[in-house]
């Protein structure tokens, strides 16, 4: 045995004794066992991993440290914010408001929002905000961190925004003005913000740990994020190195990327109370990986009593609206209404699935035809926008157990 292997034998054995706690339902153990080679091999810090199968929890692990640069266990009740994770969370609002007769998706934004009308956006549908078809992942202007995390400045913001492309003829990820429009859109059809709206009728029904604006008395368990250095090997094949061209969109200040990942400048601490009560629909979700994969399982089933999707939502959520390349991440993406579907920029379970990862790390998804549903939240964060190596070792594990 090799100098390196034994080093990788140590660290497995004093992960193994001191650092997986939770349970998992016999026959899952692939999970666990991928869950626990992130830690040994990938370099993860603390993070948590869950899974429900036909309503059913079969999987929920945690290890490591609460805090990305600190010292306390990770405990049962840890949360994380999951950045673009909780787009998907977000998106169900207007499709159950949808479901519920409140929201038409093929109706102009306008209907609902007049002053969205503004600058060319007249013809800029709902399912086009859903589908990252508006035309504004950026602004002329970028927003201060006071201003971005006031949900009323920032909707005006993105109300009176010119459009890149005519809304509906193109797409582009919309990173952060995505949870401006979603939330601006709920505020003027229902009176409350998304976070709100998800704490009512979502989570407290489901009795899910997720919150779009943290409660004070819960910020005791959420845990600090930060950033990871990169594995001198993932491992599996996983690694994933951007292409030139995307690489040099990142690069360049003028370019729409840079543009529509740099609309809050300079960009708020995560870690802080402010950003973490703030709500913010695209980004600032804060939860328990077992609470995503809860709030999945209900998307695509029973959950104790529970379904959130009726049959035809869930298929209008994962019916391709947008594909090919993507004007601000520059390659081949594919989205639902509000969600990312399958494909080789956002790999997830199979080909009908649907889900949200976020810039970082965290991952959360439903398969429908397998019943499966799946959450991992981490606090330390990576380069990646859509496929971590972490998170894609993860759901090798699971797709080995279900197919």
């Amino acid at each position: 045995m090799g100098r390196d292997a034994r080093r990788r034998e140590r660290a497995r054995e004093a992960v193994d004794a001191q650092d997986i706690h939770g349970t998992v339902t016999p026959g899952w153990e692939p999970v666990r066992d991928a869950f626990l080679r992130n830690l040994t091999q990938r370099g993860e810090r603390g993070a948590a991993v869950a899974v429900y199968r036909d309503g059913r929890k079969v999987v929920d692990v945690w290890a490591g440290t609460k805090d990305v640069d600190g010292d306390a266990p990770w405990a049962l009740d840890t949360a994380q914010t999951v950045r673009s994770v909780t787009k998907g969370v977000a998106a169900a609002v207007p499709l159950l408001l949808h479901q519920r007769g409140q929201l038409d998706l093929d109706a102009p934004v306008g209907t609902y929002w007049p002053e969205f009308k503004a600058a060319g956006k007249e013809r800029a549908l709902v399912r086009h905000l859903l589908a990252h078809r508006a035309g504004v992942p950026a602004l002329d202007a970028p927003l201060t961190p006071q201003e971005a995390l006031d949900p009323e400045r920032a909707a005006r913001a993105v109300a009176a925004q010119a459009p890149v492309w005519r809304p509906g003829e193109d797409h582009g990820y919309h990173a952060h003005t995505y949870g401006w429009l979603l939330d601006g859109l709920v505020r003027r059809v229902t009176g409350r913000s998304v976070g709100r709206w998800v704490a009512e009728e979502i989570a407290g029904p489901l009795g899910l740990d997720l919150w779009l604006g943290l409660p004070p008395e819960e910020a005791h368990r959420v845990g600090r994020l930060g950033p990871l250095p990169e594995p001198p090997e993932a491992g599996g094949g996983l690694v994933l190195r951007a292409k030139r061209s995307v690489a040099e969109a990142y690069e360049d200040p003028a370019s729409l990327t840079r543009r529509a990942f740099g609309v809050i400048d300079p960009y708020p601490d995560e870690n802080s109370p402010a950003c973490r009560a703030a709500g913010l629909a695209g980004s600032g979700g804060i939860a328990t990986a077992r609470a995503l994969a809860r709030f999945y399982a209900a998307l695509i089933g029973r959950v104790d009593g529970h379904r959130l999707f009726a049959p035809a939502t869930l298929a209008a959520a994962r019916t391709e609206e947008s594909a090919g390349p993507d004007r601000v991440l520059v390659v081949a993406t594919r989205y639902g209404l509000g969600y990312m579907l399958h494909g080789p920029a956002a790999p997830l379970l199979a080909p009908g699935s649907f889900g949200h990862p976020g810039r970082g790390g965290s991952l959360a998804f439903a398969d429908p035809e397998s019943g499966t549903a799946f959450g991992y939240v981490t606090n330390g964060m990576r380069k990646g926008v859509t496929a971590d190596p972490r998170a894609q070792a993860l759901v090798r594990a699971v797709r080995q157990v279900v197919s």
